[in-house]
């Protein structure tokens, strides 16, 4: 008479405790949308900023001093379309070269106009929150001029910080780490669930009878 092989001892998983499953969902949860919303925001930046305006012929710029404030503070990014000079008018809003000094690109507004018998426009501009207008004065020879279009608040300071080595570093590094925090969470999870699905089919087992 042959007996049968008793089956094999089945070594029990490690027990997560529930509350320590319901820290890991959460920590899950967590990574998995922080990992999202940050790509998201990524790539809707990098395509309102470098692909749109290749595409749909505005510019953007981001605003450094408060002179437009509160209209557009420091750290707003500002969106221009191609305008024509023609249809310019008083209290518009333009970004321009200035014609004196370092010849830096300005947003402001047009407080006087001047259209010349040869077709030029010359333009006087002042920022909202100066006292004073600008000391210069701006023609426009061409046929078109930057008008402002729309205000995105913030976002030039986002991606002022977005250039800080910390930040940087914490996009390099920090991401990465979420992610492999996740796999290791599934793994984790994996485990007990494997160990009792074992224990399981070794109760359900049938031992063959002697013969």
């Amino acid at each position: 008479m042959t007996a049968a092989a008793a089956p094999a001892a089945e070594v029990p998983g490690p027990e997560v405790p529930a509350g320590g499953r319901l820290l890991l969902k959460a920590g899950r949860i967590v990574a998995r949308t922080a990992a999202s919303v940050m790509l998201a925001a990524a790539v809707a930046t990098f395509l309102f900023l470098a692909v749109g305006p290749s595409f749909l012929g505005y510019q953007t710029s981001i605003v450094l001093t408060g002179s437009m404030a509160p209209t557009i503070s420091p750290g707003d990014v500002v969106v221009t379309v191609p305008s024509p000079v023609s249809s310019l008018k008083t209290g518009d809003v333009i970004t321009y070269r200035i014609p004196v000094q370092d010849r830096r690109v300005e947003t402001h507004r047009i407080v006087e106009l001047t259209r010349d018998g040869d077709g030029s426009t010359t333009v006087r501009t002042k920022g909202d929150a100066n006292n004073d207008a600008d000391p210069w004065l701006a023609t426009f020879e061409g046929s078109t001029v930057d008008v402002h279009a729309a205000t995105v608040p913030y976002l030039g300071t986002a991606v002022q910080a977005l250039r800080e080595p910390a930040v940087l570093m914490a996009l390099t590094y920090g991401v990465p780490g979420m992610l492999v925090f996740v796999m290791l969470a599934r793994i984790w999870r994996k485990g007990p669930d494997a160990a009792d699905e074992s224990r399981n089919g070794a109760d359900g087992a049938k031992t063959p009878a002697a013969g």
